[in-house]
């Protein structure tokens, strides 16, 4: 009996080798950069070649490593030394983001930020949370992930898990918060 269960139990081992097309495929990307710095702009009219005018920076992306794998199907690229963004609006007011780690889906325009996530704004706002996601379309950042806004306009530091947010941190859309809160009320005399 002992034999019986000591081959039962030895016999459900997988040493098959995969090969072929049941292998797993190793994934290698296209291009590696160390210290990078990436910068976005715009110009207000178009250019040829040998026109001169104007540009207008929209955002500056840096970190010390970005692999590129935009060969593949669904492309994307990574930083997985973290990353850092700074972003203006039109009144050339910054606000920076930075990550521990973050991919950039080039299909989609989502960015998907990890591991100590700053955002601060010009203003002085700061959000912080574990991961965030971006969507640079449409300039809304959103996170399931438990976070904490500081807005030292009104003096208040908000605990909370779920929000979504403008890039500027000019509106908070928070699903659920808890902690101490400080709302100002305003008399109507």
């Amino acid at each position: 009996m002992v034999c019986t269960m000591a081959m039962l139990f030895l016999s459900c081992t997988d040493n098959y080798k995969r090969v072929g097309d049941e292998a797993a495929k190793k994934i290698y990307p296209r291009g590696v950069v160390e210290d990078f710095v990436l910068t976005y702009t715009e110009s207000p009219e178009k250019l040829d070649s040998e026109d001169e005018g104007t540009s207008k920076v929209l955002a500056i992306l840096s970190g010390p490593i970005r692999n590129d794998f935009d060969q593949l199907s669904f492309p994307y690229q990574t930083f997985p030394e973290g990353l850092l963004v700074e972003v203006f609006n039109e009144k050339n007011e910054k606000t920076t983001i930075e990550a521990d780690y973050g991919v950039l889906y080039s299909a989609t325009s989502i960015v998907d930020l990890r591991g100590n996530v700053v955002i601060k704004g010009d203003d002085g706002k700061k959000l912080e949370t574990s991961q965030l996601y971006y969507d640079r379309a449409n300039e809304w950042a959103f996170t399931q992930e438990k976070f904490t806004f500081t807005n030292p306009d009104d003096g208040t530091v908000m605990d909370g898990e779920g929000m979504d947010i403008q890039k500027d941190l000019q509106f908070l859309n928070a699903h659920k918060t808890y902690g101490l809160m400080l709302i100002k009320e305003e008399k109507d005399d």
